[in-house]
């Protein structure tokens, strides 16, 4: 947690630039796991009284609880006590929102698939790095921004350091979906269900019988029945989020790995 005197960099500003927003949620998210929750939570929402209204407060204060509650019903739309890179985009005052502005153009998961695979031609889960300029061109053009060369290159580089972080050059699937909103996000759904490498392994070999590298939607229906008694959970909804991802009618294997698996391979 970082110090109550240390004031973090831009909350005070009316705009932000999407560098600076960038550079609020590392400050923030001290511990890099895409969230901003607990001990960071607290120091994050005194911080931002402190910007907005020149006065902070103790988090073991009630009256500080009760704001924070207020605060958190107000911005936390799934409800699980912590604060999202698509849900920061809402609180904070970013200049062209180039976070919303992805989010007003993919719209739904359904629109995100279909933007994703123009790039992701190989079904591999990941877009090559210099296909994200064109990958956020078209986001602009679609959401009817104006843009110049130098703004592209600044959002450009961003994402990369938003999502790139080990600097292989390819950015995931399972990254960008994290700038969908929350109730679009089709990854979180799943969050309670997650399958280790050979467990999904060996469910998707089962019903994909011709080994052609994808199921269709009858399959689905039998792997998802499999899948949620085992679970003892319902199968209300989790059908048409996965069925987002399928091309056609078809769900390639790599694409339902990054949904399923607790750690999706590379």
């Amino acid at each position: 947690m970082a110090n109550k005197g240390q004031q973090p960099p831009y909350l005070h500003l009316a705009e932000l630039t999407a560098s600076q927003f960038l550079d609020i949620w590392k400050h923030f998210d001290a511990d890099g796991n895409g969230y901003i929750e607990g001990k960071e939570l607290e120091n994050f929402f005194s911080q931002l009284e402190i910007a907005r209204r020149g006065a902070g407060a103790d988090p073991s204060n009630a009256a500080f609880k009760g704001k924070m509650t207020e605060f958190m019903q107000k911005f936390d739309k799934n409800k699980d006590g912590r604060i999202e890179m698509s849900e920061l985009a809402q609180i904070l005052p970013t200049e062209e929102n180039f976070l919303l502005c992805f989010r007003q153009f993919v719209g739904s998961s359904t629109e995100f698939m279909a933007a994703w695979r123009k790039y992701d031609t190989d079904r591999s889960g990941f877009i090559e790095t210099n296909e994200l300029k064109g990958f956020l061109s078209d986001l602009l053009k679609k959401a009817n921004r104006h843009y110049d060369d130098q703004k592209l290159l600044e959002y450009t580089q961003t994402i990369l350091k938003m999502f790139d972080l080990n600097g292989d050059g390819k950015l995931g699937l399972s990254e960008m979906a994290r700038l969908l909103p929350v109730q679009e996000n089709f990854l979180l759904k799943f969050q309670g269900v997650r399958l280790t490498a050979e467990q999904f392994n060996a469910i998707f070999a089962y019903y994909d019988k011709d080994g052609n590298g994808y199921i269709d939607e009858q399959e689905l229906d039998a792997l998802l029945k499999d899948l949620y008694e085992k679970n003892n959970k319902s199968l209300n909804g989790y059908k048409q989020s996965i069925m987002a991802l399928s091309d056609g009618g078809k769900l390639y294997r790599t694409e339902l790995e990054i949904v399923l698996c607790r750690e999706p391979m590379q």
